[in-house]
């Protein structure tokens, strides 16, 4: 009785015993996977970046920055609640090498007086201004405002709230020059930014529709008059995790699709744009918290299905700084806010994936991003799971233990390691070696607790999308960057 009693008992946990070697087999399978696909972007970059040092010589940035056929650039600045530090954010702007550009400032309905500390900062006037419709835009515009003496460089206006895509909307329609330059109001740029990211317009002007600059860290640098003078990793942890992946993912990962022809996404922070190409698409969708990266795909779009000859590229120099979040509360919002983007794009444009109809887009980029991007913190977690009931109901062994934490965690070491070799040989930005060995430390750290956490909101984000939660962008609270007076003595420099 007892044994016929146990017996479905024990074909359960057999069938249980398969299952869970299947799908721990299945894991390992992908994380082999997602990690060689990174180092092979890697690679890809890593031959880019040996020619773009070998023109470097012959760029032509000294000719471009006097040249009267250098293309004339808007730089759209949107603001909410920036008044701490929107006039040196703006003189920083003002102050960029470039022969002819504007700077287009518009405010969401700050509370905090914005507008106040530009008015005063830059002796605006209200003017009568008609603005055109060029896209459609949600957020009544209450007023625009010049400075009043001196060449008009400088347009300023104030909107009700309605967010960022809304607000870059007014930006775009208020842009009087054939290139849009996108920046978001903290970022610090390069004094050569607009040069080096405007360099695929001069040598392509006929098919580049966008390009893209390299989006570097902040935290812990120096900063003088609105420029990044030296270049340091984070002093702490959580800064030294996010400076590995914006090299493998934001520097390395992106020069590798735009090598390939497949680049999806220009970070919002410094992305440069064709005004009429982005006008035909009708600008930036503000129903979309990921606005940048939807924005590009809808171009890939439209001129795939316009049967146009075009690129979107990528500018592998480290050109704009922006502050990434150093606690973790404000870092989970990021990151659940980011995934929930991807997730709505994706299913926004889920007709391309896999469609021959937009060639490497459909075939290679998107599925990519749905597999090992959109899925990768799902099939992490399962991961975590999977593993340790396997060994619990004997499915899983010693050897196998071994080989999915090689699979999951030590390659994934690896890759990142020649990440950051990559980037030091290619561009040297830290002088010093203890900033090279905080990257090796963050690039550990990354993979002890890290991971499993961002993996955990990202999964959020992705639940936020399906179920259709409302869209929350959430405070990001600014520890400020470093001057010179705050910069302590410190050996170990090196060439």
């Amino acid at each position: 009785m007892s044994t016929a009693a146990g017996e479905p008992w024990a074909s359960l946990l057999g069938v249980a015993h398969s299952v869970v070697t299947v799908c721990d087999s299945l894991v390992i399978m992908y994380f082999v996977a997602i990690n060689t696909s990174y180092l092979v972007l890697i690679l890809i970059a890593l031959g880019e970046f040996v020619r773009t040092l070998r023109r470097a010589p012959f760029a032509g940035h000294d000719e471009a920055a006097t040249s009267p056929l250098t293309p004339p650039v808007s730089v759209i600045m949107p603001a909410y609640n920036e008044a701490a530090g929107i006039v040196e954010a703006v003189r920083a702007m003002l102050l960029l090498r470039y022969p002819e550009f504007e700077v287009v400032v518009v405010d969401d309905g700050s509370t905090d007086g914005t507008l106040d500390a530009l008015r005063d900062a830059f002796d605006l006037a209200e003017v009568e201004y008609v603005v055109p419709d060029d896209v459609p835009v949600r957020g009544r515009i209450t007023s625009v405002h010049l400075p009043r003496g001196g060449p008009v460089r400088l347009v300023v206006a104030r909107k009700d709230n309605g967010g960022k895509a809304d607000t870059l909307n007014v930006g775009i329609n208020l842009a009087r020059y054939p290139l849009l330059c996108m920046v978001d109001a903290d970022s610090i740029l390069d004094s050569q930014a607009l040069l080096a990211v405007a360099k695929p317009f001069c040598d392509d002007p006929l098919r580049v529709v966008a390009s893209g600059g390299v989006v570097g860290l902040a935290n812990g640098c120096t900063v003088v008059a609105g420029r990044v003078a030296e270049a340091h990793v984070p002093p702490d942890l959580l800064g030294r995790v996010q400076v590995v992946e914006y090299l493998r993912a934001f520097l390395l990962g992106r020069t590798g699709w735009s090598k390939l022809g497949s680049l999806l996404i220009i970070a919002g922070a410094f992305g440069l744009f064709r005004k009429d190409a982005v006008v035909a698409v009708g600008g930036m969708d503000p129903d979309c918290i990921g606005e940048d990266a939807e924005l590009v795909i809808r171009l890939h779009r439209h001129m795939r299905e316009q049967g146009r000859d075009y690129r979107i590229v990528f500018v592998s120099e480290p050109i704009s700084w922006s502050e990434a979040p150093s606690r973790l509360t404000i870092l989970a919002r990021q990151r659940r806010r980011w995934h929930r983007g991807l997730t709505e794009i994706l299913l926004k444009h889920r007709r391309m994936i896999g469609n021959p109809r937009y060639g490497r887009i459909g075939l290679l980029a998107l599925p990519f991003y749905v597999v090992f991007e959109l899925l990768a913190p799902l099939v992490e977690l399962a991961g975590l799971v999977l593993v340790p009931l396997g060994v619990l109901i004997g499915a899983v062994n010693v050897d196998f233990f071994w080989r999915f934490m090689f699979a999951a965690y030590a390659y994934a070491i690896v890759v990142s390691m020649v990440s950051v070799g990559v980037e030091e040989y290619a561009f040297h930005r830290f002088t010093r070696w203890r900033d090279v060995w905080g990257a090796v430390v963050g690039v550990v750290v990354e993979n002890i607790g890290y991971r499993q956490l961002t993996a955990w909101w990202r999964l959020r984000g992705m639940w936020d999308a399906l179920r259709g939660s409302p869209q929350v962008w959430g405070a990001m609270t600014r520890a400020g960057f470093d001057s010179p007076d705050q910069v302590k003595e410190s050996g170990g420099d090196r060439a």
